[in-house]
């Protein structure tokens, strides 16, 4: 089960009613943040998740409504005792970004690790999540990212003993170990099943529709995505500022077949984006308006069918 939540929906400037954009996912007891403007942590606090667990926070950009909540919440993280290495990844200039930011915040009790994506795409093995940051087109050097959980084989008796297997080596190979004794190698797919379906969240913001989001958030379980504006006149100025209007979110989420999407990052003028929501609708059905704090529990087919 993958627990995702969309702490803010807003777009450059917090409102009394409406964070910054941001998500953060839980797994397995590691939980992982995209964007933290100013007001990610009362969002946290609101929706009553812990800040310690969080192993992993990754940039879109470097604008104010995507980071400028950082040096806080690292404070908040050192006070919650937290010692575990803490995981950052964005684009080129993240260490530089950090570290001006970290001047309010220069004592912590944990390390911190930048890692700064390197050319289109690149992706990141950690905790259990496979992350993938893809660019954009916004007016600055800008990244999509989808969230993966990967699923291995179920274990199969028959496989192992069928293999000669000795008992004691069944464990380890489940846990994707390789064994090598008495002269011969054990690995796991001797003892698993096929690949069973995972989990699979995009996030896209600041940006036009790319061929890139549509190619990495295809069949994704959850689209969260920019729709900035609503308005037919603001279909142009959403052009010239390089965002993305609610039903060009629509149309994206409908050539990526995800199975649905979730609207975010609104404009200070959209006071009422659910307004728009029936053309978006006629676009992509299964599309909602993002609301602070909504949030889902997303659950592999065999949780599914219990």
């Amino acid at each position: 089960m993958l627990d995702v939540c969309l702490l803010g929906t807003g777009g450059m400037m917090p409102l009394p009613r409406r964070y910054l954009t941001s998500f953060l996912a839980r797994y397995n007891g590691s939980s992982l943040m995209i964007d933290c403007g100013e007001g990610t942590q009362v969002a946290v606090k609101a929706k009553g998740w812990s800040f310690k667990p969080i192993d992993v926070i990754c940039f879109t950009h470097y604008h104010a409504d995507h980071i400028s909540g950082l040096p806080g919440m690292l404070l908040t993280m050192g006070n919650a005792e937290r010692t575990e290495p803490l995981t950052l990844i964005g684009p080129k200039g993240l260490e530089r970004v950090v570290h001006a930011l970290r001047t309010i915040a220069p004592e912590l009790p944990f390390p911190i690790i930048c890692k700064e994506i390197q050319g289109q795409e690149e992706t990141f093995s950690i905790n259990g999540y496979e992350i993938t940051a893809f660019r954009v087109n916004h007016n600055v050097t800008c990244y999509g990212y989808t969230v993966e959980i990967h699923r291995g084989g179920k274990f199969s008796v028959e496989q192992a003993k069928a293999n000669e297997i000795p008992l004691k080596f069944w464990n380890p190979l489940q846990k994707g170990e390789t064994i090598e004794a008495d002269g011969k190698v054990y690995t796991p797919d001797m003892v698993l099943g096929p690949a069973r379906k995972g989990l699979k969240v995009t996030y896209c913001t600041d940006s036009r529709p790319t061929v890139s989001m549509e190619e990495h958030a295809k069949e994704s379980d959850l689209l969260i995505c920019e729709g900035m504006y609503g308005e037919p006149e603001k279909d142009a100025k959403a052009r010239e500022y390089k965002h993305m209007t609610m039903k060009e979110a629509a149309k994206l989420a409908k050539k990526a077949q995800v199975k649905e999407m979730w609207l975010t990052h609104f404009s200070p003028s959209l006071v009422h984006p659910e307004e728009y929501m029936d053309g978006v609708r006629e676009i992509f059905p299964n599309s909602y308006v993002g609301k602070d704090g909504k949030s889902v529990d997303l659950l592999f087919e065999e949780e599914e069918n219990e």
